[in-house]
């Protein structure tokens, strides 16, 4: 959907053009409120806090509406005492990396050479020696289990020293690409305007659900509380 149309539907739901009956909204408040709108919407089907209770994957239309957002990283692990680690991963922390999804590792060892894809755990950093001394937790090549955490922008997936990394891909769920409209400031970045739109990523559907979000956002900054509790409700039953 192009960015004069996303804008459009939202004065009409706010200003109701044809009276403006509110202060006009300023195209980057617009935008601004469609991208964090965007942000606050994604949250919310990843962990299921929607009206269908259903988190990523749950549903086909998590997966219609969500597959945009994955993305498929190859790290270069470096060895330490009883885990490998990557180095410093400035996605994790930066505008890409959204939410963790899975670990895809290979490993191998004295005994198989050739290597096996290993099932991995994402575990809680604080009970990482409670897991690795656990015969029913710790890593073991011959189950072909694992476990990994995230520490600051590193990933670590633990070997207790019984087989080596060989590859290790992250898959993850990125974060929306924000749009940008010529003539409209860039409140995030504080750069100038783009020359040319940067448009929503998802399907035109999403975005109406999106644009609902977005007007209950600048309704609620108006204080018109009413109608931000029906967007609210809109964007919520179209889930």
């Amino acid at each position: 959907m192009l960015n004069q149309t996303i804008l459009v539907k939202i004065q009409e739901r706010v200003n109701k053009l044809a009276s403006s009956d509110y202060d006009n909204i300023h195209c980057w408040q617009a935008i601004e409120a469609f991208n964090k709108a965007q942000v606050e919407w994604v949250r919310r089907q990843l962990v299921g806090t929607n009206i269908l209770r259903q988190g990523d994957e749950q549903s086909e239309r998590r997966i219609d509406d969500l597959n945009i957002l994955l993305r498929t990283r190859t790290l270069n692990m470096l060895r330490k005492d009883r885990y490998y680690e990557s180095p410093n991963l400035p996605f994790l922390t930066g505008e890409d990396y959204m939410a963790f999804k899975r670990l895809q590792v290979t490993a191998s060892s004295d005994c198989c050479p050739e290597g096996k894809l290993m099932v991995v755990y994402l575990v809680e950093e604080a009970n990482v020696i409670n897991y690795l001394t656990d015969e029913y937790k710790k890593p073991s090549f011959e189950w072909g289990e694992t476990i990994a955490t995230i520490v600051g922008r590193k990933i670590r997936i633990y070997t207790n020293n019984e087989f080596s990394v060989d590859t290790a891909q992250l898959m993850y769920y990125k974060q929306p690409r924000r749009i940008e409209e010529p003539g409209c400031a860039d409140v995030y970045t504080g750069i100038a305007n783009p020359a040319a739109p940067v448009l929503s990523e998802f399907k035109d559907d999403v975005v109406e659900v999106i644009i609902d979000e977005a007007v209950s956002i600048i309704l609620g900054d108006i204080e018109n509380y009413p109608n931000m509790q029906r967007a609210k409700n809109m964007a919520e039953n179209n889930n």
